[in-house]
């Protein structure tokens, strides 16, 4: 098991890569600390870990409000006893375009993709320090690597949090904790139509979208979970300050 006896909370666990990521670390040996806002979506992916045989409680939380996410690691800690990975996987696609833009969806694509990344980081130091280091994974996005059309405010964003992911990866190396980011291409969740919608129909901006990817098709939630899998685990115990990307080829070209 690549998790055996890890402490883990994953943000954003109710649907597509966060429940997959539950789901898979749990199978690796990992106790679980799952947070969302949505409980009920929540109360689904605990019991299907649960039934899975796997260590899990789920814990409601609104990121957005800065108290509550500092309560949660706090909260997460108790329960789990420590913490030894935190898979911040909490994000939106935010406006698209930039004309007319509406600030209010502006400032939540900031603050939840960036601020909490921040905050949730600054608070979970403490703990990993304790259990001797730990591993912090961030999820950034293709479109912190390349500019998006469709999505300037969520590029932005996530060029943010790979900036932040590099540079807090030399901060923390002498507490021995590393800082990767996962970057996600297109995938199959939830929240595809959010982004796919901005360029028409869906079915046809995903065709579009294709013929960029040399793999030529959208991603599974559960290969992303595996790209943060080996980022939280003892096989990259040499590998800080990395985005790694998970896009079918997109960024390769």
């Amino acid at each position: 098991m690549r998790l055996k006896g890890k402490l883990v909370v994953i943000t954003a666990a109710a649907s597509g890569m966060g429940r997959a990521g539950c789901e898979i670390f749990a199978r690796e040996g990992a106790k679980i600390a799952a947070v969302d806002i949505d409980q009920a979506n929540l109360d689904d992916t605990v019991a299907a870990v649960k039934k899975a045989g796997g260590d899990i409680k789920g814990f409601k939380a609104d990121l957005l409000k800065v108290d509550e996410s500092k309560r949660v690691i706090a909260d997460t800690s108790a329960w789990l006893g420590g913490i030894d990975i935190l898979w911040a996987h909490a994000g939106c696609p935010g406006p698209a375009g930039i004309e007319n833009m509406d600030l209010d969806a502006y400032n939540k694509t900031m603050d939840l993709n960036v601020r909490v990344s921040v905050v949730q980081a600054s608070e979970v130091v403490q703990h990993m320090r304790k259990r001797g280091g730990g591993s912090i994974i961030f999820t950034a996005s293709m479109g912190g690597l390349v500019g998006s059309m469709l999505m300037p405010v969520y590029s932005a964003a996530k060029f943010a949090v790979v900036g932040l992911t590099k540079s807090l990866a030399q901060t923390l190396a002498p507490d021995k904790i590393r800082v990767n980011a996962l970057c996600p291409g297109l995938t199959d969740t939830p929240m595809l139509p959010q982004f796919m919608s901005r360029g028409g129909s869906v079915d046809e901006a995903t065709k579009r979208y294709l013929v960029n990817v040399p793999l030529q098709r959208v991603g599974k939630s559960e290969e992303m979970a595996y790209g943060a899998l080996f980022l939280a685990s003892d096989e990259a115990s040499y590998v800080t300050g990395v985005a790694l990307p998970v896009d079918g080829g997109y960024t390769a070209k």
